[in-house]
């Protein structure tokens, strides 16, 4: 059964929360990082990217962009910027986007559960981007982005939940990018426990998004227990920081895909093979987004076309196989454009939904020859791989809207 705790939050100021709440760390490069950081002083993208404070010439991995993260939490911390709580609460955190609401629960994850594979992962991670996070929440003492968690809805949580939200919060804004973030503090004894006991009765929790931070958090937690052998369990570093979300609340948006190159093929041999796996329909200038699963958008030397998944692929029945994103890699991109590794093979980009369809055709006028617009993943879809013990394709999910960091920090010690 999953363990999910309060915890003693570390939290801006209320009047100011709206200025240091950032987008994830892993949303900007460098520069973006900067132009954001100089807009606003107060964005807790100073910490989470701390070299935009360094000289350009500091590499990002320098060992002193970890020390200044640490001097400018801390720094925060001593000027009243943030807030230290007294005692350990949960906090409910409501994100508003298009009108659309998701209500997740801010706590502190076990990192025996991940170990345990009680929390269940999706994807795998590259060992330099979580030597990155284990640098930071470790020079830190803190984790400073929330792990963004699913379970299957349970109804005692949402009786809870929906009720603390008649009251006041404390915290509601709406960011330079119209979400509305609002948030209230759970303090009260009853509600604890009755959280605390609607997740002791969830068997499993899945990693929807921040596989790396997952990672780093549970690695530098293990690294805290070799450095204290007399460690109860209970301490800090035992836990990572989380905003828990009912399934039933998710969107998942699409994560398309655009290729540099036919692979050497005409755009006449081409369409004559994509129609070995499926139908294909000339659209011409009609932009198409798919509205079912096994469909796709294909954005080619100015038009759009159709793709549906001959009855053959659509029977694959396989949880990793019969994805989307699997079904276009397994049948187009690897026998046709040769895209062996879609992790590593340069000649592909990925284009999160969020971003439009216009930015396919963009993209194709600019420095790609094709374009393919996804039906999104579906939350069981993700839910049925976990369960298996398997693993999804690279770029499978797009989660909006996302968390914003700084709202709630987690120190380990």
């Amino acid at each position: 059964m999953a363990t999910v705790k309060p915890f003693i939050c570390v939290r801006p100021r209320a009047e100011i929360a709206n200025r240091v709440a950032a987008l994830p760390y892993d949303v900007y490069n460098r520069e973006e990082a900067k132009i954001e950081t100089s807009r606003e002083p107060l964005s807790f993208l100073r910490i989470d990217r701390a070299e935009t404070q360094l000289p350009d010439e500091v590499d990002t991995y320098d060992p002193s962009v970890y020390e200044k993260a640490k001097e400018l939490l801390n720094g925060m911390i001593e000027d009243g910027i943030l807030l230290v709580d007294k005692e350990e609460c949960y906090y409910v955190y409501e994100l508003i986007m298009n009108g659309r609401s998701q209500t997740g629960i801010v706590a502190c994850a076990s990192i025996d559960d991940y170990c345990n594979n009680i929390i269940m992962k999706h994807e795998n991670t590259r060992e330099d981007k979580e030597i990155d996070r284990i640098n930071h929440v470790d020079t830190c003492n803190a984790q400073t982005g929330p792990i963004f968690l699913a379970y299957r809805s349970h109804r005692m949580i949402n009786e809870v939940v929906e009720d603390i939200r008649k009251e006041e919060p404390l915290y509601q804004f709406t960011a330079v990018d119209g979400i509305t973030h609002i948030v209230w503090r759970v303090s009260e004894k009853e509600r604890i426990h009755t959280i605390k006991e609607g997740f002791g009765n969830i068997n499993q929790i899945y990693i929807a998004d921040g596989h790396h931070r997952t990672a780093s958090a549970v690695k530098v937690g293990i690294k805290r227990r070799r450095e204290n052998p007399a460690f109860t369990g209970e301490e800090p570093f035992n836990y990572f920081l989380s905003v828990l979300f009912p399934d039933d609340q998710l969107m998942i948006l699409p994560y398309n895909r655009a290729v540099k190159d036919l692979a050497g093929l005409t755009k006449e041999t081409f369409l004559e093979k994509v129609k070995e796996n499926f139908t294909v329909s000339f659209l011409g200038g009609n932009a198409y987004l798919p509205d079912r699963k096994g469909t796709f958008g294909m954005y080619l030397d100015s038009n759009w076309y159709a793709l549906e998944a001959k009855t053959k692929l659509k029977s694959i029945v396989d949880p990793v196989a019969s994805l989307d994103v699997s079904l276009l890699q397994d049948y187009l991109l690897q026998p046709i454009l040769g895209i062996e590794d879609p992790r590593v093979d340069q000649r592909i980009d990925f284009i999160g939904g969020i971003r439009g369809i216009k930015e396919l055709e963009r993209r194709v006028s600019v420095d790609m020859s094709v374009a393919f617009s996804m039906y999104p993943t579906s939350i069981t879809e993700l839910f049925n791989v976990a369960d298996a013990g398997k693993l999804m394709p690279p770029k499978s999910t797009w989660f909006e809207p996302k968390l914003r960091s700084g709202l709630f920090i987690h120190q380990l010690s």
